[in-house]
């Protein structure tokens, strides 16, 4: 439960138990009556204390994601534009640019449970039923990788997930833990005049001074090194592995045709054609025959540029493997899309990419 709600809840019962003296005292309103209390204390607790009978699978909630959710947070929890992403963000919480999702910061699944309940859909909040919350909440889990496909999120299983950052969150004991630096203010006798800095510190290290001995030592070691590395690229460069070539063959019209509609599920991340850009995901353009990873400049998982380095290449079987279920394909991949369940349609959306060749 957060800060928030829970000051939201003392202050209520605070009030609840002063209202008698108050009333009392100033002849003003009377003491709040318990169903009127137990009617604003809607809070779920991390332990599922205040959750409501119902049920909700992955599927489900895909459905319903797709009709009240992915207009601002994408169809794959991805995020739209500047609405936050619900997805992905794993082991990135020490970076300079962390990604804070429901799978990589928040520590308890009640936060997201309340939340989607009390304030989902945006401008429509509190119109969802209870097991249209259970399914939103089960494929947001399923996005990020933290469940199964067959999952289904209920009162009874709530409690069997536990989110990735449960113990990334210590209490702020700071006024007991550091009494020791509090000390009284000075009210008389105090310094007076003017203060003045006497001094700049330089840290021992810091790229940035010029006057530090350490700092200098280090930049004329990397001056040293910097020909080794140049050369180490260039010796690199040309054991690049060439695109395997793909046999041409004619294309099936109404197989590409079909394969557009279902590119639709990718459009939200993937371009393909004339002008296409990256975005989310890479452009698509000649993805059929090229390594794992072959877009330069584009910032593809650890693991995806590893396999095109081993060899791994896009052809009919891999692709339609990854199709089938991403993140089991290519693990810890940042692509949040939970994999088409049609053979027909994986079918067709390879044939799609195979008509925008380079």
């Amino acid at each position: 439960m957060s800060k928030f709600l829970k000051l939201t809840t003392a202050t209520a019962l605070a009030l609840t138990l002063a209202a008698p003296a108050y009333a009392e005292k100033f002849g003003l309103g009377r003491a709040a009556l318990p169903e009127e209390v137990a009617a604003w204390n809607k809070d779920v607790s991390p332990d599922g204390t205040g959750l409501p009978e119902g049920s909700g699978d992955v599927l489900t909630g895909e459905e319903v994601f797709a009709d009240q959710c992915a207009v601002c947070h994408g169809d794959f929890a991805e995020g739209v534009g500047n609405w936050p992403k619900l997805a992905g963000g794993k082991d990135t919480l020490a970076d300079k640019d962390p990604l804070k999702t429901v799978g990589s910061y928040w520590p308890y699944l009640s936060t997201t449970w309340d939340y989607v309940n009390r304030s989902m859909p945006f401008g429509n909040a509190q119109t969802l039923t209870p097991d249209e919350v259970y399914a939103i909440v089960a494929y947001i889990l399923y996005s990020n990788d933290l469940v199964d496909d067959d999952f289904v999120l209920s009162k009874e299983t709530f409690l069997d997930v536990e989110l990735p950052n449960a113990d990334g969150f210590i209490l702020d004991d700071r006024l007991t833990a550091e009494a020791h630096f509090v000390r009284e203010p000075c009210m008389s006798d105090c310094k007076t005049g003017e203060i003045a800095i006497t001094r700049n510190v330089v840290f021992k290290g810091d790229p940035n001074s010029p006057d530090d001995p350490v700092s200098e030592s280090a930049g004329e070691a990397a001056k040293a090194a910097a020909p080794a590395e140049e050369e180490a690229k260039a010796e690199e460069a040309p054991k690049a592995e060439e695109a395997a070539v793909v046999e041409t063959a004619a294309l099936d019209a109404e197989l590409v045709k079909a394969g557009e509609k279902v590119f639709k599920k990718c459009k939200a991340c993937h371009q393909v054609g004339d002008g296409a850009k990256n975005k989310t995901g890479p452009i698509l353009n000649g993805v059929m025959g090229a390594k794992l990873g072959h877009i330069e400049g584009f910032k593809y998982s650890k693991t995806m540029l590893s396999m095109g380095e081993e060899g791994v290449i896009w052809d009919e079987a891999t692709l339609a493997e990854f199709l089938t279920k991403p993140k089991a394909f290519v693990k810890k991949t940042k692509m949040s899309f939970a994999g088409l369940k049609k053979e027909k349609d994986i079918k067709a959306v390879t044939e799609y990419l195979k008509s925008f060749s380079e």
